[in-house]
């Protein structure tokens, strides 16, 4: 099976030229945007509260740009530097992390509300060495094992990836259930050669009742109603790319106290004027 186009390979390999044009091309962000929203779809986050997301394989950072225009606070993880070297000099919010994902996690247990992870599980299933350790299933434990301690209970984490066979998604979910996962495979569009995409849809705890599991995009009827939702998200944007619409005043207080909890320096202090429209001064 061939690496569709907008998947980027995730080696260190990746040299600095090849980074910046494949974050410029539009085709690469427009179907990043896509697979984005629908992940924090499938996560199904409290619409009136920001939460602290994980993007594993946060590359150049498209991803993440659409957290945080969603209200969302972001810390990414990738293995190629030179794909985040352009996340910084695209001057992204989110904190930046240099990590062979099959090599596991390091943060504190509970750290995370969420995680989404677009194109790069599958590429856990690709042996680094020899050795019995690089093997697919030892990289998958460290890597579903240390995922599950830093999600807080309950959330969820949501992989969109490229298996090439059932064999491959047997595997993947396998050892993520058997690090404490609930969950299962969401496929969208799956009679569609093109639009075919597959989502590992995960869970930890569920406050003492069992989380459902969502449902697949199954026709045109629900394209063209993801279409419509797409259409006006874009119209609450601007030609930056950011949204036109101010948070309110509680919203954002909401937003400022997560960054605290986080340990987030320079936080501006809440006053009166938090969340006031500024006047235009001509």
């Amino acid at each position: 099976m061939s690496r569709p186009e907008h998947q980027a390979p995730p080696e260190i390999y990746y040299g600095d030229a090849e980074a910046k044009k494949y974050t410029q091309n539009t085709r690469n962000k427009q179907i990043q945007a896509d697979m984005t929203y629908r992940a924090l779809e499938l996560l199904n986050l409290p619409s009136d509260e920001p939460a602290f997301l994980l993007d594993i394989g946060c590359g150049s950072g498209l991803s993440g740009e659409i957290l945080e225009e969603e209200g969302h606070i972001w810390a990414g993880v990738d293995i190629a530097p030179s794909m985040l070297e352009v996340a910084l000099e695209r001057d992204i919010n989110g904190d930046l992390f240099l990590q062979d994902i099959g090599q596991g996690f390091g943060f504190r247990p509970g750290s995370f509300d969420g995680a989404i992870s677009i194109s790069v599980l599958q590429w856990l299933l690709n042996a680094e060495t020899s050795h019995p350790t690089s093997s697919p299933p030892h990289r998958l434990t460290r890597f579903f094992t240390t995922l599950h301690s830093a999600l807080r209970n309950p959330s969820r984490a949501v992989f969109q990836f490229y298996p090439t066979s059932d064999d491959q998604i047997q595997l993947i979910t396998s050892i993520a259930q058997k690090a404490g996962f609930g969950g299962g495979v969401v496929v969208d569009y799956p009679n569609s050669k093109k639009a075919r995409k597959v989502f590992l849809c995960l869970f930890v705890g569920g406050g003492g009742m069992q989380q459902q599991m969502p449902k697949g995009i199954d026709g045109e009827d629900d394209e063209q109603v993801r279409f419509e939702r797409r259409r006006e998200k874009e119209r609450k944007r601007d030609v930056s790319g950011k949204r036109k619409n101010m948070k309110d005043k509680d919203w954002i207080l909401k937003k400022k106290e997560l960054y605290r909890q986080r340990g987030k320096e320079g936080v501006p202090r809440d006053s009166k004027f938090t969340g006031r429209r500024r006047k235009p001064i001509f």
